[in-house]
Order: C-alpha cells, then structure tokens, then sequence
C-alpha cells in the first residue's frame, strides 16, 4: 500500500507549484510529484538571464507564492524558499506513469514502481516535454535542437530560430543580445504577423531588426536543413542561407495518450486539442483536475491563480470565482440581461461556430482581449469604406449586409453564430459593405491581433473561418441566385493549398478535372509554343481557373502557375459538375467565361507560326513585370522609355501634391525593354507593409490603394518590411514659398522635392520633426487621380492594374 493523500499533483510548473503551495497552507494532505530533480522544470528549460513577464498586467495574482516580472533565476529561487518555508511535500524524480480508479480512490503509479493513493488528482503537467518536432529532409541532422539554454555558449554561428511564439523570439533575442559573440541570427516566421506572442517580446524583436541586430524572415517557411545550409520557401521562391545551427521553437503538444488513458476526454480530434473542462477545471473523468498550459492558459499569472483554484474548489469553496471575474463583469455590463460572467461566456461558446471547441478557460482569456457589444435593430455596425481589421462573431441576433450601395435596401443576412469582418482581418482593406443590426443584436468584436492568434491557437476556429471564407467567396464568384445550402457540397469538398512561387497548378496536357480559386497570390497562364512558355493573363485574387477541362472532358489546354508565394482553394471537378447540373445558370456563365479563354487559345494557335519573336519579347516582358511586383500588385507605375523624355515632371507633381516629398524615384528601380518600373507603392493586394504596425496607421482604400495616415508614429517597421523599397522615412519639410515668388524672386528651391541641404536647414530654424514613413497613396483624395500620370506630357507615365496589362490581348495590338 502506497502513500495516501487528500490531492496529488503532478508536475510543478507555475500551476503545479501554487497548487501544492495552497493545499500547504490549507493544511490539506498532499503531494507533488515531479519527474525531475527540480522544481518548476518549465521555468528552469528557460534561457538563463531571461527576462520573465508578468502578463496581464491587470489581473490580480491569487497565490501564497510570490511572482513579479523578473529574471528567471530571481523567480527560481524565491520559488524554492517558499516551497521550503511552507513546507510543501515534494517528491522529486517521480514520474507519473499511470493513473487508475475512481474519484475519491485513485491510484498513482510510478517509473520506480512505487504507487500513490489520493482522492483527487491535479494535472499541471504542461506540454513542454512534447516539442513539434521538424517534419522535412535533412531535420534530424546533429544540429537541429529543440531547447536553449544558455545563449551565450555560442559564438561566430550562422543561427536560425524557427517559430514565431514567445520562445522562439527570446531565443533569438538572447543570441543576438551581445554583439561580441559574433553571430548572425535569423528568425522565421511562416505568417506576416507574431499573432501568438506578447506584443512587448514583439516590439523588443522589431527594436532588434531595426538596429541591424538580427534579420526577421517573415512569410517564409524552411524546406530543407543541410549541412551548414537552410531551404527556405519565401514569397517569391526558395532561396539558400548559411545556417549552422537550428533553434526549432515550433510549440507543443499535449501528452495525449497518457491523459488519455487516464479517462480524460478531449474537445476535438486535433492533435492540438485540449482536455475537456467543466469551469472549476475538472475533466470527463471525475476527480482528475486539469491546470496550467495543459487547460489551454499558457501565461503564468493565469497558471498559478489556476493553482490556487483549484485547491478551493476541492476544499469545498464551489463558489469561488476566477482572479478576472470583476474585469470580465465590466466587460459585459453593457449586454442586455441580468446574466452572469458564466453565462454570458457559455452563451458565446455555445452560439458562435468558431468558439465551439475552447475550454471555459480558453473562453476567458479570449474575452479578455476583446469587446462586445448590444445593438438595436437598424443600427449600424460598420460602414463601407469604413477602416477596420477586427472580426465580428453574432451571438444573438442576425445582421444585414447591404450588398448595393445604391440601394440600402438589398440585403442578404447573416445569422446567429457566424461571422462578418473577415475579409479586412485577412486583407486589411476597408470595409466592403455597411452592416447593420436587423434585429436586437449581441457580437464579439475580436481585434486583429487577438483573432490571429485565436486561429493559429485553435485548429476549430480556424477551420471554421475558412470554411465560411471559403463559402462567401464561392457565392462572390458565381453570382447571385446561390445560397449557402446550394453550395454546401461544394464547400466541404474544397481544399485549401498553399503554391510556393513558380509551382505548376495545372500542367498543359494533364487529365486531372479539379477546378481552382485565388484565395492568396496570384497566377499567371501560359501556353507552350514551340518549346517556350508563352505569357496569356495573370489572374489575380478572387479569380477561378480550371473550369474548362472540367466542363467538356478535355485536356488542360495551358499551365497555370503562381506568380508569387500564393494559396488557392481546391474543388474536385465532380463536385463542380454537381453544382452545374444543379444549377444551370453557373453553368451557362461558366461557358461564357470559358468562350473568352478559348478565344485566347485560337489567337495563339492561329498566329503561331507568324510571331516567334513578338510571343518571346511579350513572355519575357511580362515575367519581368512578375518578378519586379506585378504578381501581389493592384496598381503600379510603369514608364514607357521609348516616350520618356526624362524631365522628372512626375517627382516633381508628387511632390508638389504631397507636402514637398515625392513617393517615387523615377530614375530608380529596373527596366526590361522599353519598360521601366520606377520605385513606388505596388498597392499589393495582401500589403506586406501592413505586418506588424502597432497604431494600424496602414490602410486600404476602396480602389486598392494602401495609405499611412496620420497616426503613423514612425518606428520603420513598414519600411523594412516592404520587398520593393518604396517607403522612405523622412520628416515634413517646412513649407515652400509660392511658385511666382520663385519665378520673381528667386525665393525657395522651386518645384518639386527641394533639396536634402535646403530641407535640413530650414528644419533646423523651424526645430526637427519627427521622421514618419512616406509612401505612394495614389493621391487618394486629390481630383483627377495620380499627379505623376496628369504632369508626364508624353504619356509615358501610366499606372495599370496587372490582370488588364498582362494579357494576351496586348500582344494581339502589338502584332496587328
């Protein structure tokens, strides 16, 4: 017979260690049990010298151990005095093999074959022991490892951190901290954003960048690990660096088949579930208590008042209420109702599709992030052409969505559960239609940043989101008439795919029968003629190919790869053909569509043997235009060389137009053939710009073009984030005197962008402005549009969209 005690709890992470520390106070029998020879193994894995946050800084600490933000050894050791001072019963070097039996009989076994008795059992176990291992070539080489130590043990080394959490930024940040060491550090980011880390490890991190310490590598994803070398997949391709060591921060995951075994449940198949909850943190199976990283609550103020928790509620105290309660009770004092903080977060969980599968605790902490709100009906939530990058989930009620904005009246509804807004979450532009309360209405408003990190942290909202993305962009496609119920096989059977940049879709000459949308990226359509590639259209986001071969049965009459790094939604042809049979009138606009692309194909097969040499300059003009930003483009400026006359009339209208500084360097950028693209704003349909700006100071207006306004505090991280070089930091100038008082007089530096030394002056007389980032807007609210195309008096300045310059009609006016 083993020992038997009121609570054993295993593992002594910040959870484990105020659990025990608490049931020590309360004089309630008790073990903690940790399988190494250490407290608090979590905190220990940390770096040393690390500095350990204390977030939310708004949430009280209910603990009888003592935590502040701190180094981690400072932490370690108050945490060993206390457990000693309060004498806490620890058994080091147990580790928890199997839990059987009932609650109020349990029986623990360990590695050492040694049993424990206990009514009631705490898992605080975590999930560090259960790193995401890599899964490519060459990731099992000597110098691939899953933890830092101590960064200051190397030294000269090409290192690249992989992982965009919390743990993969403080290790870089540490390699880097001390310049003497000699190393070049690298961190990856598969997104454009750090949605899973603290916004204070994200600004140390974009500090860093900024000062040249270490290089930030954002949408980009290793491929391959070599011999002192690393695949990396970018935007634009793959590319090769030095790499000499791997830092793999890819997170971790439950311990799934031990809690398992245990009789716990969890709250889906996916492997980053987590254990199912009742709010007093008690699993499927009675007696055995879930806390810490394993609930889904990685933050350590949140573990250890979890801890202090869960003795109470096992000590009888049932009504005790969560550390956030009076902040969340703030929250929701507004909703409409006498409803409590639990009832009100059963509600969300409960109603709206993509919350379904959080824990309580899950529940809460998203909540803590973000804001609800009561609406009357017909009052309006957004507007069109509102800015605005949050996403809105309905908890009560439906909405209007007014589809014309010629006509408020026309409508389509959105119901109870679902969502709106996602569309500038995922592309930042503004808000495509008005929005209102088509009855009393209660939303979840989820900022940028918390419902990024609510789809890379939950794999069911993140299917959920994509699969209304997906539904709302097919019925956007085919027209109206559709409804979601017409659509639904369709929608099940898709498939999201991510294309590296220069990856083959759809092979000329292939018998596959799947059908594609451009949900990210664009494309570009070629046609082999004579052994080389001829150039026929870009389609950009939001367009759909394959169709034809679906439709008649025949082989695919042209390739179709993607211009950049991209992400297309694949439907199975029979599920298309399904669509078309039961609706014939997808059917006759699919074959209208499919007419217009045949029309292309004669073109060429009709001219082939007549223009070899026009077909090859208009293919490689055209890939040039690609590679140099067309491919992510909505708007760009291109310079006909052969009319250009170089009188820099277009810098000079820029600068006159905005504020004395020009948004473009005419003489700047690269020319192929008689085409020059200039240095200035590409508009990308997904703008890299807009990654990581605190104030969201980026924007995007209805015609595309994306503008910095007036919030701008100037810290550059658009600028270095921006692959083409168009943003430049600068202070406003002082104010120019008049043109006539130049002509007359002399006064000033005349038109256009006075001179550096002019400006320098002159700020110094006036006292230094704060630099703020500076970049092409399309002189969005100045009549008669672009100044750099009204002042060009040859037309050679002209600014396109790529889907109507890069096609194959351009190449018919040339040869005819």
């Amino acid at each position: 017979m083993g020992d038997k005690v009121r609570v054993a709890i295993v593992g002594s992470g910040p959870a484990g260690l105020s659990a025990a520390a608490h049931a020590a106070a309360r004089g309630m029998s008790h073990v903690l049990l940790e399988k190494t020879d250490h407290l608090s193994d979590t905190i220990y894995k940390y770096q040393k010298g690390k500095h350990v946050m204390a977030t939310p800084s708004n949430l009280v600490l209910r603990s009888d151990l003592d935590f502040e933000a701190g180094k981690r050894e400072t932490i370690l050791d108050t945490w060993d005095r206390q457990v000693a001072e309060g004498k806490v019963t620890v058994r080091t070097n147990a580790e928890v093999t199997g839990i059987a039996g009932k609650s109020g009989a349990f029986t623990l076994t360990l590695k050492d074959g040694s049993t424990i008795e206990a009514e009631a059992v705490v898992l605080a176990i975590g999930t560090q022991g259960n790193p995401n291992l890599l899964k490519l070539p060459g990731a099992d080489l000597p110098h691939v490892q899953y933890q830092l130590d101590d960064p200051t043990e190397y030294v000269d080394e090409h290192i690249t951190v992989i992982g965009s959490g919390d743990a993969g930024i403080e290790n870089a940040l540490g390699l880097a901290a001390d310049a003497a060491q000699g190393n070049v550090v690298t961190i990856l980011n598969r997104r454009a954003d750090f949605a899973r880390a603290k916004g204070a490890n994200v600004k140390l991190l974009e500090e860093a960048e900024a000062d040249g310490r270490l290089w930030v590598r954002r949408e980009t994803s290793p491929v391959e690990v070599r011999e002192r070398e690393i695949v990396l997949e970018t935007r634009d391709g793959q590319e090769v660096i030095r790499c000499d060591r791997i830092i793999a921060r890819t997170g971790s995951q439950p311990p799934r088949a031990f809690i398992e075994s245990c009789g716990v449940e969890f709250t889906s198949e996916d492997r980053a579930a987590f254990p199912r909850l009742s709010p007093s943190f008690e699993t499927t199976q009675p007696g055995i208590h879930v806390i810490g990283a394993l609930a889904g609550y990685p933050l350590i103020k949140h573990c250890m008042n979890q801890g202090y928790d869960v003795i109470e509620f096992l000590d009888g105290n049932t009504g005790l209420k969560p550390a956030d309660e009076p902040i969340l009770a703030e929250k929701f004092a507004g909703l409409p109702g006498r409803r409590s903080v639990d009832e009100w977060l059963e509600t969300f969980r409960s109603k709206v599709v993509i919350l379904q599968e959080l824990s309580p605790l899950q529940m809460r902490e998203l909540m803590l992030d973000s804001t609800v709100h009561a609406y009357d009906r017909g009052e309006v939530i957004f507007t069109r052409n509102e800015p605005g990058s949050s996403m809105f989930a309905i908890a009560e009620g439906s909405v209007l969505v007014e589809v014309n904005p010629e006509d408020p009246s026309i409508t389509v509804p959105i119901e109870t559960g679902s969502i709106f807004g996602e569309v500038g979450l995922i592309s930042g532009r503004k808000r495509g239609s008005t929005i209102r309360a088509a009855e009393p209405t209660v939303v979840v408003e989820f900022s940028r940043l918390a419902a990024l990190k609510l789809l890379a942290t939950a794999p069911s909202a993140s299917r959920a989101v994509n699969r209304i993305s997906i539904e709302r962009q097919v019925l956007q496609i085919f027209g109206s008439g559709l409804t979601p119920a017409d659509i639904a096989g369709l929608v099940e059977a898709a498939e999201v795919v991510s294309v590296p940049a220069g990856e083959v879709v759809i092979a000329e000459g292939a018998e596959d029968k799947d059908i594609y949308i451009v949900r990210v990226g664009s494309m570009v359509v070629e046609k082999d003629l004579g052994g080389k590639p001829v150039f026929l259209s870009y389609l950009p986001a939001g367009s759909y190919f394959g169709e034809m071969a679906v439709i008649d049965g025949s082989k695919r009459t042209a390739s179709v790869r993607a211009a950049i790094k991209s992400e297309v939604i694949r439907f199975p042809g029979e599920a298309f053909n399904a669509l078309l049979d039961a609706k014939p009138e997808i059917r006759t606009r699919a074959l209208a569509d499919m007419a217009a692309r045949r029309e292309i194909n004669d073109f060429i097969e009709s001219r082939k043997a007549s223009f070899g040499g026009a077909v090859d300059m208009y293919s490689q003009t055209a890939q040039f235009l690609v590679d140099n930003g067309l491919g992510e483009a909505t708007d760009v400026l291109l310079i006909d060389e052969q009319l250009c006359v170089g009188c820099d009339n277009c810098e000079k209208a820029c600068a006159d137009s905005h504020d004395g500084l020009s948004r473009l360097d005419r003489e700047a950028g690269r020319t192929y053939a008689h085409l020059h693209v200039p240095t200035s704003c590409r508009h990308c349909e997904h703008p890299h710009c807009m990654a990581d700006c605190p104030p969201n100071a980026i924007r995007r207006g209805p015609d595309g073009e994306v503008v910095i306004d007036e919030t701008c505090i100037g810290c550059g991280n658009c600028q270095r984030n921006c692959p083409y070089g168009v943003i430049r930091m600068d202070a406003k100038p002082p104010p120019k005197p008049g043109l006539l008082r130049w002509l007359l007089f002399g006064a000033g530096p005349g038109p256009g962008e006075a001179s550096y030394a002019w400006r320098k002056r002159k700020a110094a007389e006036a006292g230094e402005n704060a630099k703020l980032a500076i970049k092409c807007d399309m002189c969005s609210g100045i009549e008669g549009g672009p100044a750099c195309v009204r002042a060009c008096p040859t037309g050679a300045a002209i600014r396109v969209s790529p889907e109507r310059f890069l096609t194959v009609a351009r190449l018919e006016e040339k040869v005819d």
